[in-house]
């Protein structure tokens, strides 16, 4: 079996043992990481990521593009996170260790969080001394710290790939030490060394970047997603906006493109057949370049990979970020494209049938501002961050 799942992380240590450890762990200074020199040809990298789409889809394109250089990719995550699914769909080898979150959540989660690290962190170094990487690709997520930590104090080069315009909790630790930092977002540049960050772009299958513009926008299409899981308040949102169009001469030709998520999708897709509007409903679309190119705004979530996606597209978005996610991380990436005339932005809080039809209002009124936001989407596209990530992991490897 190509997924080789480690069960979490040494349970049978005796917590004393692993608190003991930890201050040498943690609190240890990093060692100088110097470039390896010995491999000349294949060599085995981790990527650390976890838990949400935007850190672990970014990290599955970089590995396919080492496996296409005949390199080995093992990843780190949690059994929780989209990855323990994810991954082992795309033919890789996945390690699980047990971490939490710290942000965002009762006391007592973070106290287990805690009580989890060295127990983590042992599980880690294991991994690493296991696998023996060449260089580790932190993407942030729950399992990223304790693997990029550990890699640090054994004086592994760590690269780090910001996909945020703010970095998560993991990243932020990591990238001071980290040998180079590969940015998502320009905006996420203040949070490493100058000498060692670049904008590279987030890495996204290739097809997004090569779907053609709309020039037929009969009938106007507009693409909604709440992400792998779906989004109840999009979801709902949509469903009330979706009444008031069959009536509305304006708006009782718009086709929709709805994508539920799965816990509500024959809900939704119930409420859709009396709402007398044009629906293609499904809980998850396989084929997403697809359904890009027959949009003409997409309404969605703010995560990493969804912008990086809607920028490659050339897509006009109303984009309502997620208000839970860690460091309101998708609330700046959705002012970042705002800002540049990519997006709307509606908060979550504020998203409501009517304002949802207001603003999808705006642009069937407004063709030309439509034309201007997908040029400024396009703009901030940024081709070949695959490859950029692995030119800089086989460069730290020694193999380049």
């Amino acid at each position: 079996m190509l997924a080789s799942m480690r069960t979490e992380a040494v349970s049978g240590l005796p917590l004393a043992g692993a608190l003991e450890a930890l201050p040498v762990l943690v609190f240890a200074k990093p060692r100088l990481v110097k470039k390896v020199t010995h491999l000349k040809h294949r060599a085995t990298f981790v990527v650390a990521a976890g838990g949400t789409g935007g850190h672990v889809l970014p990290g599955l394109e970089v590995a396919r593009e080492l496996r296409a250089r005949g390199h080995d990719c093992c990843f780190v995550g949690t059994p929780r996170g989209l990855e323990s699914r994810l991954v082992p769909a795309a033919g890789f080898p996945i390690e699980f260790v047990a971490a939490g979150a710290l942000k965002q959540v009762s006391m007592a989660r973070r106290l287990r969080t805690f009580l989890d690290m060295p127990r983590a962190l042992i599980a880690a170094r294991q991994i690493l001394e296991q696998r023996r990487p060449a260089a580790v690709l932190g993407l942030g997520g729950y399992a990223s710290g304790p693997i990029m930590l550990m890699a640090l104090a054994r004086g592994i080069p760590v690269v780090v790939l910001e996909p945020n315009a703010k970095p998560g909790l993991a990243n932020r630790l990591a990238g001071p030490f980290a040998a180079w930092a590969l940015l998502g977002f320009a905006e996420a540049g203040g949070y490493f060394p100058d000498k060692r960050q670049e904008f590279s772009g987030i890495p996204i299958r290739k097809e997004f970047f090569n779907l053609p513009a709309r020039t037929n926008r009969n009938p106007f299409t507009v693409l909604v997603t709440g992400g792998s899981q779906g989004s109840r308040r999009i979801n709902q949102a949509v469903l009330a906006a979706a009444k008031t169009w069959a009536d509305d001469r304006r708006l009782s030709s718009v086709r929709l493109l709805h994508q539920t998520g799965e816990r509500e999708f024959k809900e939704v897709s119930a409420a859709h057949q009396t709402s007398g509007i044009d629906a293609k409903v499904s809980a998850f679309f396989d084929d997403m370049p697809t359904a890009f190119a027959e949009a003409d705004v997409v309404v969605c979530r703010a995560g990493a990979s969804a912008v990086a996606e809607l920028n490659a597209a050339g897509k006009a978005s109303i984009l309502v970020p997620y208000p839970f996610a860690a460091d309101q991380h998708q609330l700046r990436n959705a002012e970042a494209m705002q800002q540049v005339g990519a997006a709307r932005l509606v908060l979550d809080s504020e998203l409501t049938g009517e304002r949802l039809t207001a603003e999808i209002m705006k642009l069937v009124d407004n063709p030309e501002r439509l034309v201007e936001m997908e040029a400024a989407a396009r703009s901030r596209a940024v081709s070949g961050a695959a490859e950029r990530a692995a030119d800089r992991l086989e460069s730290l490897a020694g193999i380049r």
